[in-house]
């Protein structure tokens, strides 16, 4: 499950490391304003690259809300919706049978690129909050699904079964996104997959030591503490703590 992202790279960094260009230029003021923790059950405006203009980036709503829906739907369908996830993940093992999933899954996917997400360790009932960035310093591509409301876009992020870090990492749930590298993550955007192209992709693998993991600051998870902060990403060191990845 991801419900806890960061975006802190400048639209340009994002334009050249997937060659696209944003799609508004009034909009990269906006989103070069650095995003150190962005909670999903605040419905955030985020940027993605959908299936149907590739070469873009467009902002989205987090939280994928059904089409048919209209803009004036999409308040009351969160509020509602909150019990059941607030549309921020689908598992990727029901795309194409889940009622709202089926509708985007041939012909409006989308990645979603963000700097890094945080992810629960549980240990004794008490979570551990752990970001998960790349070493390199380059974009983590999030395969998602979106669909177009009215004027507004809205995505979720596909999870799949954990990798034996992330079931280290995310020991209660034992989920994790949807990561692929910058090659895998052009060919799902591509408008010529088929369904088995589609469940091959679904099901690659990541390569792990490429990505950084480390705990940080157990207040993010806190509705009272501002983690929106750039201190938010410095590790923190629990004695207590089992688990050393």
């Amino acid at each position: 499950m991801c419900f806890h992202t960061s975006t802190t790279f400048k639209t340009k960094k994002l334009e050249a490391f997937y060659k696209v260009k944003l799609g508004d230029e009034s909009n990269r003021d906006n989103f070069d304003k650095p995003n150190y923790h962005l909670n999903g059950f605040s419905h955030p405006n985020m940027l993605i690259i959908p299936q149907q203009k590739s070469n873009v980036l467009t902002p989205a709503v987090w939280g994928i809300v059904p089409s048919g829906k209209s803009k004036s739907d999409i308040k009351p369908y969160f509020k509602e919706s909150v019990k059941y996830g607030g549309g921020l993940n689908a598992r990727s093992e029901k795309v194409f049978k889940h009622i709202i999933y089926k509708d985007s899954i041939m012909t409006k996917r989308c990645i979603i690129p963000v700097s890094g997400f945080f992810e629960p360790h549980d240990q004794k009932g008490k979570k551990y909050p752990f970001y998960i960035t790349t070493k390199n310093e380059e974009p983590i591509s999030l395969a998602g699904l979106y669909t177009i409301i009215d004027t507004v876009v809205t995505f979720t992020i596909l999870t799949k079964e954990a990798s034996p870090l992330f079931e280290k990492i995310h020991n209660k749930k034992k989920r994790q996104p949807l990561i692929l590298d910058i090659e895998n993550a052009h060919n799902w955007l591509s408008v010529d997959l088929n369904e088995s192209d589609i469940h091959e992709l679904l099901n690659v693998d990541y390569t792990e030591s490429t990505l950084n993991a480390y705990t940080v600051n157990k207040e993010l998870f806190s509705p009272k503490f501002d983690s929106n902060v750039e201190g938010i990403l410095n590790p923190v060191n629990y004695q207590e703590l089992d688990l050393k990845v």
